[in-house]
């Protein structure tokens, strides 16, 4: 798949006017759809972006680290709702949760203590744990949204105390081999941009230091590519589920809380950012260290994202996350996912299934009831029916999307056996609408 023309052109040029206008050395963005990089807008020549050159991917290190403690729950080896106390004693603040760590609902302080830790040499787990006490608590848990690097160097030192194996071999072993990322790694490797800050009266360049961030690195460590950028959205929109499953992923995109209470436009899942823009999600995250800016955002219902680089900390004209999803809503805007064509079923359902589709009524509301060639039933409004329910026995059956998720549907018989009602969670539908139910 690749992009129109003219969507292409519009990429390009806006990728470009960020670049000179916002002073980066170099920047560069990337499309994915349906798991393929399909365009990439480079700009700038300090140095000339390519797709195998690294940048440093920040805090969008974090989502690497969330999916590593989803993959131990499903593992069975703790749950999101566990304290941090049961799995890293002794911190004193572990009365708190590995759901309010994961989705920066935990109350925790925003950094640990100590000079600034992305432009200080990283401590070791035992040094940083010896900094945090109850006191590092600045907000009651869950009463609000604050972001906090600290709460994910705890979940790293989690990882690293429940396996016993350190946070970066066990990416690089559950994570980024699966998944063939293999420009993504600890440390910068050549060929990588160097980071600056842009003087902001002269243009000069002030290249930054490169730190091992240590016991703080799953908060922001990492280096990748974009292309590899671009392999860890497509794993956001349909994950490899030999790396995870697909409703795990689909659980980490659901809000754990919600920043902004007035207009609902940004929050945070299981290590996710979730941020609204018109009617669409975009699921994701940014990233910055000294001298670099990163972002990724992803549509999952049409399997589109962009991703994004820049060697410069900041742009004088906005975010880089902000541009990255302008971008990605002129790309669902102009060129929406291709639908799938309609095609007959090659047979009839079975009587006993055939029998239970058409219209059923219920208070006056008719909805329509069809089958599909798995012998999955569909239920709700004439035409678009958004309810799925699959068979767990005789006469029951369990819904499987839309409002009734996890609800049973059973069908009533009369006395001939003819099935005369279906019960949906209690609400009776009867095949005319002036049947009693």
């Amino acid at each position: 798949m690749t992009l129109l023309a003219e969507t292409a052109r519009q990429i390009d040029t806006r990728v470009a006017q960020a670049q000179a206008e916002g002073r980066a050395p170099s920047l560069v963005l990337g499309v994915v759809r349906d798991g393929t990089l399909v365009h990439v807008a480079p700009a700038g020549e300090h140095p000339r972006p390519a797709v195998d050159l690294q940048y440093r991917l920040g805090s969008i290190s974090k989502t690497m680290t969330a999916t590593l403690i989803m993959q131990l729950r499903d593992a069975g080896r703790l749950t999101v709702d566990d304290p941090l106390e049961e799995h890293l004693p002794g911190t004193g603040v572990g009365s708190l949760t590995l759901r309010q760590l994961l989705g920066h609902a935990s109350g925790i302080q925003r950094e640990p203590e100590g000079d600034w830790w992305e432009r200080a040499a990283g401590v070791d787990l035992t040094t940083l744990l010896a900094g945090v006490s109850l006191d590092k608590i600045a907000y009651p848990p869950h009463a609000t949204y604050h972001y906090s690097n600290l709460a994910y160097g705890l979940l790293g030192g989690l990882l690293e105390r429940l396996t016993g194996t350190p946070w970066a071999d066990l990416l690089n072993t559950r994570v980024l081999d699966p998944l063939g990322m293999r420009r993504t790694t600890y440390a910068a490797t050549e060929p990588y941009a160097r980071g600056y800050v842009v003087h902001p009266w002269h243009d000069t360049l002030r290249e930054e230091p490169r730190t091992d961030t240590g016991a703080m690195a799953p908060a922001g460590q990492l280096w990748s590519t974009i292309e590899d950028l671009g392999r860890w959205a497509a794993f956001l929109a349909d994950p490899d589920p030999s790396v995870l499953a697909a409703e795990t992923l689909t659980e980490m995109c659901t809000p754990v809380v919600i920043s902004d209470l007035e207009a609902w436009r940004h929050g945070h899942g299981l290590g996710l950012e979730l941020l609204r823009e018109g009617d669409r999600v975009f699921v994701g995250h940014g990233g910055s260290m000294p001298g670099y800016i990163a972002s990724l955002a992803v549509h999952r219902p049409t399997r589109t994202a962009v991703v994004g680089f820049a060697n410069s900390y900041g742009l004088r004209t906005g975010g880089l996350g902000a541009l990255s999803r302008r971008l990605l809503t002129l790309v669902l805007d102009r060129e929406p996912a291709p639908l799938t064509p309609w095609r007959p079923a090659a047979t009839a359902p079975p009587a006993e299934l055939a029998e239970l589709t058409g219209r059923w009524w219920w208070m006056g509301t008719e909805i329509e009831v069809t089958a599909d060639p798995a012998g999955d039933l569909h239920a709700g409004p004439i035409g678009a029916p958004d309810l799925r329910f699959v068979i767990e026995g005789p006469d029951r059956w369990r819904g499987r999307a839309g409002d009734q998720d996890g609800e049973i549907l059973t069908v009533r018989r009369d006395e001939r056996g003819r099935a005369v009602a279906l019960d949906i969670a209690t609400f009776v539908y009867t095949r005319t609408p002036d049947q009693e139910p």
